[in-house]
């Protein structure tokens, strides 16, 4: 069973990124509902987004839900905000639960915010068109996940997720009003493997993949991206460390709609209480650097979490995110 697992994820491995990679031309501008690439929670955030074997909490279904299989606690649960670029806010949430032997399953949502906007449309005036107040537009996510350990080494993940958006209303005629809507669903699948070399694991995630969505007249995907990532607590090195932790994570993308990007990030955390985290992300525009902080705290029946991260955004305002989470 062991030799198997391991076949089929090296399979899995070479049919997704080799014949890909052979791709050059640089693509741009080809998908839509872009909010489902946003990092989500601060601590994935913070590393830069390299949480793909990095997660194995509730956070992880955004990043590879194989991760929940090697879920913790019983229950997980947080919420976090991000501060968007113009205005924009991102509402989102996750529990996790762990059932055992049957694996482990979770829940996800993604609401987006994108504020007050004013719309107009072509008239008889002086400057072509006229206002015509506030436009209702937003988006949103919701996910359903399972995961699973085949053995004790390799374990196998999914999420299958409604996602939609609202971009208000047009005319396209005296008497015809068209609700510029699309709404569908879209696959999440991953995997992740510890070969048995201390802490060291690696594994494959495949992100968004979905038909197409069409507004009006023009059809779009939406943005899948095939990862391939590695982690290790660097400690492992160093002996027993049982309270304290320094995680690396790298995780390669192969996006749609652009070039193949590379994001690292690494962890320290104290006493498990307190985290430092810091990451960069490779072959973007405007994101680059993050970083952030995390508290934990383990009560009596439960523990609470806390963090923040920051990362910068070239010639925009950096990005902040704030969270908050439970463990039972």
């Amino acid at each position: 069973m062991k030799k198997l697992s391991f076949i089929i994820l090296i399979f899995i491995l070479c049919l997704v990124f080799t014949v890909p990679g052979h791709a050059t031309i640089k693509k741009l501008a080809q998908t839509g509902l872009q909010f489902l690439k946003v990092d989500v929670g601060t601590r994935a955030a913070a590393m830069g987004g390299a949480y793909a074997m990095i997660g194995e909490d509730a956070a992880a279904m955004f990043y590879n839900p194989a991760g929940i299989a090697r879920l913790k606690n019983n229950y997980e649960f947080f919420i976090t905000r991000t501060q968007w670029i113009a205005d924009i806010n991102y509402n989102a949430g996750a529990f996790a639960a762990n059932l055992g032997k049957w694996g482990s399953v979770g829940l996800t949502f993604i609401i987006a915010d994108y504020g007050e906007i004013l719309g107009t449309r072509v008239a008889p005036t002086e400057k072509g068109y006229e206002d015509i107040g506030t436009v209702d537009v937003g988006a949103f996510s919701i996910g359903i996940s399972y995961a699973r350990s085949l053995t004790e080494k390799f374990s196998v993940g999914g999420q299958v997720k409604l996602a939609a958006q609202n971009l208000g209303e047009s005319e396209l005629g005296e008497n015809e009003i068209v609700e510029n809507k699309v709404s569908g669903l879209a696959f999440d699948f991953g995997t992740m493997f510890y070969p048995g070399f201390k802490s060291f694991r690696f594994g494959m995630f495949i992100r968004n993949y979905s038909p197409q969505f069409k507004y009006e007249k023009e059809a779009f995907q939406l943005p899948l991206t095939f990862v391939i990532g590695a982690a290790m607590d660097l400690l492992d090195f160093m002996g027993e460390h049982e309270t304290s932790s320094l995680l690396l994570g790298v995780d390669a993308l192969h996006p749609r709609d652009y070039t193949e990007r590379i994001h690292i990030g690494a962890e320290y955390n104290f006493q498990e209480m307190i985290s430092l985290r810091v990451g960069y992300k490779y072959n973007y525009d405007e994101e680059g650097l993050t970083a952030g902080v995390g508290f934990q705290k383990k009560l009596s029946s439960f523990g609470v979490k806390v963090g923040y991260s920051y990362s910068e955004f070239g010639v925009f305002d950096g990005v902040s995110r704030f969270e908050v989470g439970f463990t039972f």
